[in-house]
């Protein structure tokens, strides 16, 4: 009887190790079906990052051929021959930006006047049935969200005001020239614009921009402020030493500069940072600082047809690819 009793305390025994090593080898196996499955996963996730790169890469290049193409189409318009160099440079004052797709036209309005002259509603009759041509292409067409017409004016009033009214004189200024602009070739006799009218409804834009973007001239003569010291010294209410101080530092580096036509704006302030004791004065305060230093008048006031390329749909489209990737099975 007692023999019989060790031998089931054995058994017993026994199966309970055996049912321990039964789950043990379970849990292996599940650790390697995990494992195997985190490798896939993570293979997965390798693979989807190849094809998501690829096809933002496909987009990014889309969106630099077009502006590429533009640009070059643009150019070969307008200053692809000494003749339409010359109508284009020197007859209409005009300018090509190839990286902003950008044309300028310098000074197209009496000072003061929002009022389309005669002679720059010739330029026009002429400029933007040849420009929407271009822009009007299927190739170019669907990829274009807007076309602006932008008022830009110089720094300065007619009268003795404050900046600040200066400036906001010089915004109405700028946006009635602008509409006025816009208002003038919707009017235009010419079938390229009657076809594409209500596609440049939607396009179409007028901007008044007053004096928040000059155009400096570090290579004219800067023996004397384009602005005098004291309007500088009211518009950025920095010490009139300093202005002084800057401007003589400024005329010394360009006549310095082994290559002065490279010099430009962003390198002046990025010098008078370091070389300067202006530690306590605000980037954007010296900044503006040199640009009324330096301003070019007659370029500051100007028209500009600005083409705005659908970038925020690219930017738009990425996202959209990363958070399929974000919200993709292999997060789950």
């Amino acid at each position: 009887m007692l023999v019989n009793l060790f031998r089931l305390k054995e058994a017993e025994t026994e199966d309970h190790w055996v049912s321990i090593s039964d789950v043990m080898a379970g849990l292996m196996v599940i650790f390697l079906f995990i494992a195997i499955s985190y490798i896939l996963n993570v293979r997965l996730k390798a693979n989807e990052i190849i094809v998501y790169k690829n096809e933002i890469e496909a987009l990014l290049d889309a969106y630099k051929s077009m502006h590429t193409a533009l640009s070059d189409e643009l150019y070969n318009e307008f200053e692809g021959t000494i003749n339409k160099r010359r109508q284009f440079r020197t007859k209409w004052h005009g300018n090509l930006d190839k990286e902003t797709l950008s044309i300028r036209f310098k000074q197209p309005f009496n000072q003061g006047d929002s009022s389309v002259p005669v002679s720059f509603r010739s330029v026009l009759i002429d400029f933007f049935p040849r420009y929407l041509s271009i822009l009007s292409k299927p190739i170019y067409k669907s990829g274009i969200s807007e076309i602006r017409i932008e008022g830009h004016t110089s720094s300065e009033w007619m009268t003795h005001v404050s900046s600040t009214e200066a400036y906001i004189n010089n915004m109405e200024l700028s946006q009635d020239r602008a509409r006025n602009v816009l208002n003038y070739i919707f009017r235009i006799n010419n079938p390229i614009i009657y076809s594409n009218r209500e596609w440049l409804k939607n396009r179409l834009t007028s901007n008044g921009l007053s004096s928040s973007q000059l155009i400096i001239d570090l290579n004219s003569d800067l023996e004397s402020p384009s602005n005098s010291y004291s309007t500088i010294t009211r518009e950025t209410e920095l010490p009139f030493s300093t202005i002084f101080h800057l401007h003589r530092w400024i005329v010394d580096e360009i006549d310095n500069y082994q290559f002065k036509t490279q010099l430009s704006g962003k390198e002046v302030i990025k010098s008078a940072n370091n070389e300067l004791s202006f530690s306590n004065i605000n980037r954007f305060t010296l900044e503006r600082a040199i640009n009324l230093i330096a301003e070019d008048k007659s370029e500051s006031r100007r028209v500009e047809f600005r083409v705005v390329t659908k970038s925020e749909k690219l930017i738009n489209e990425i996202e959209v690819l990363m958070n399929r990737f974000d919200n993709s099975e292999v997060y789950r």
